[in-house]
């Protein structure tokens, strides 16, 4: 077996490193750390970009990959799940093996350079804030458009609006796995249980964040089965609808506002 390549010796180019990259990176300095204060720091990242990495990286997984814990100088830590180490693990066999086919790439081609950085530009990045991983249980094709619906697992699912056009060129299908991405903006919070709307979505869950700015407010829902959902309100509304830690919540989501995506 021929032996890892080592970390310090350079590749013979630059790699770039996507974002997917950092977030792992970051689990496995939460992981050493046992905080996501101290790996944040460690990463030059703010504590707050840091939650959001995390976030999105559960609403990503299958199963929950960081915990939440009581205490804290921040009023609740964190650590990684058995399943979140075992998800490292896999990560730092993958970058050593990816290390290693890159540097021997590049000692075959000479050229390679110009065509991995063409490659990257392929790799999805995303403003939107809110991402769910999810799997198509019922496509319904009308004229002109598509009504899809995505399990995004703990009991929830998404209902999309999309093209038939796009149905197709996405290969949408049952079973099929793709992407749910929501822009926070677009994410309606009320706490009316019973409040009629023509919004096809309904998640609803406990504020475990909402920090205001100078004109609007970020808040977080976590949902019964793990995942996070985030929306931007204004400050005016998170008073008025008495939104804060530990308020239950709904978050109103209308069909047309959700963009859907598969991985190639």
């Amino acid at each position: 077996m021929k032996p890892a390549l080592e970390p310090s010796k350079p590749l013979p180019f630059a790699v770039p490193r996507g974002r997917r990259w950092d977030h792992l990176d970051l689990l496995a300095r939460i992981d050493a750390s046992g905080s996501i204060s101290a790996a944040a720091q460690a990463m030059g990242m703010s504590y707050k970009a840091a939650w959001q990495a995390v976030e999105a990286m559960n609403n990503l997984s299958e199963r929950p990959l960081v915990a939440r814990q009581a205490g804290g100088s921040r009023g609740g830590g964190t650590r990684l799940t058995d399943y979140g180490r075992r998800v490292v693990a896999a990560y730092k066999a993958l970058e050593q093996e990816r290390q290693r086919v890159l540097a021997r790439l590049g000692e075959v081609t000479g050229d390679f350079e110009q065509y991995y950085r063409v490659i990257r530009r392929f790799d999805m990045q995303t403003s939107a804030r809110n991402q769910f991983l999810g799997s198509v249980t019922s496509v319904k094709k009308g004229a002109v458009n598509a009504e899809v619906i995505l399990d995004i697992g703990g009991g929830d699912a998404l209902v999309a609006i999309i093209t038939n056009d796009s149905v197709d060129h996405l290969d949408l299908v049952p079973g099929v796995e793709a992407y749910a991405l929501v822009k926070a903006p677009w994410v309606i919070l009320t706490t009316e249980d019973n409040l009629r709307t023509s919004a096809r979505n309904r998640l609803c869950g406990t504020v475990v964040r909402c920090q205001e700015g100078a004109v609007n407010a970020e808040v977080v829902l976590e949902l019964p089965g793990g995942k996070l959902v985030t929306s931007i309100v204004t400050n005016d509304s998170v008073r008025t609808l008495g939104l804060a830690v530990g308020a239950r919540a709904c978050a109103l989501i209308k069909a047309s506002h959700i963009i859907l995506a598969v991985a190639p």
